[in-house]
């Protein structure tokens, strides 16, 4: 009697035999498949398993930080390298708010103005183009708005701000802190013969500390900022003649 069934062996998947591979080297089999391999298991790694370090707090958006307060109170140097961190960051943002003259309109005065936030010192130019004088101390200014930056630095058309504002008292500078005017200086002549930064900012610091990099901790003293526009004023002459060594030497 004969037998019908044959017996088919099987190998694993993805194994092969001599003999197909011979065949393959012939081009008589399609190249072999690759065999299927799970990815690594690896482990997902939330926020909370990471080491609770000063590096972890790095990597913390400000608004994670605030809620971090409460988390940290075991630890008091991280809750201290927190607070500090939350420091920087507004500082930060507060540097960043300035850094330019920026043009208002007469609408714009009292949002822009008058109700800056008290611990910003406000520097408004009244000007008119055309005014040569203008322009020079407009100069002026927008080098010490870049320099500090904390300060905020405005210009508004004179007529728009005062009107029939006479163009004789051009250029006109205001200080505004708190919603009140701290200072007013008429006519470039205020600022000195040579109109310069410098010259400008030690004017301005005059009775107040109106000139903020955003640098300083805590409320700057009107002695410490002239100071610093001192050394400003140093490094800037002593660059000035070291491009000019180099200018030479080139030649």
């Amino acid at each position: 009697m004969a037998l019908n069934n044959h017996f088919v062996y099987k190998d694993v998947d993805g194994a092969s035999t001599q003999w197909d591979d011979i065949q393959r080297k012939l081009g008589n089999l399609p190249p072999k498949e690759p065999v299927w391999k799970p990815d690594p298991f690896t482990p997902a790694q939330h926020d909370d398993s990471l080491p609770k370090d000063t590096n972890w707090i790095d990597h913390k958006t400000e608004e994670e930080l605030e809620d971090l307060e409460d988390d940290l109170d075991d630890d008091r140097f991280l809750q201290e390298y927190r607070r500090k961190r939350l420091a920087e960051m507004k500082q930060v943002v507060k540097i960043a708010k300035f850094g330019s003259v920026m043009p208002i309109s007469g609408s714009d005065f009292v949002r822009e103005v008058s109700q800056a936030p008290s611990d910003v010192w406000v520097v408004v130019i009244l000007y008119k183009d055309g005014y040569p004088a203008c322009g020079v101390l407009m100069q002026c200014l927008e080098e010490l708005a870049a320099m500090y930056s904390a300060t905020k630095f405005v210009k508004i058309i004179s007529t728009e701000c005062i009107p029939n504002y006479p163009d004789c008292n051009l250029p006109t500078v205001l200080v505004y802190n708190n919603g009140a005017v701290k200072a007013n200086y008429v006519g470039l002549s205020t600022f000195g013969r040579r109109c310069t930064p410098e010259g400008v900012a030690l004017v301005l610091c005059q009775s107040d500390p109106v000139l903020n990099d955003g640098q300083s901790v805590g409320e700057a003293s009107r002695e410490a900022v002239i100071e610093g526009v001192r050394k400003r004023f140093i490094e800037k002459v002593i660059t000035h003649h070291e491009n000019d060594d180099d200018g030479s030497s080139s030649d």
